[in-house]
């Protein structure tokens, strides 16, 4: 799945453990979702997408390249 997560995550200056924080997730998990290694559950996506105030779809989308 790709996602918009490092982007907006940089766009606040947030570092990944801080990220990790606001969602009470560890910073590999927000490693491995940023480098597309772990697709997040939806309640996490429910989440993330709260945190940043975007549609879920605005931050993940379907990875159709193969």
């Amino acid at each position: 799945m790709k996602n918009r997560l490092k982007v907006l995550r940089a766009e606040r200056d947030w570092t990944q453990a801080e990220l990790a924080e606001n969602l009470a997730v560890s910073r590999q998990t927000i490693n491995a979702i940023e480098k597309g290694k772990f697709d997040p559950s939806l309640p996490l996506a429910f989440k993330v997408s709260r945190l940043f105030s975007m549609p879920i779809e605005d931050i993940f989308e379907e990875d159709t390249s193969g």
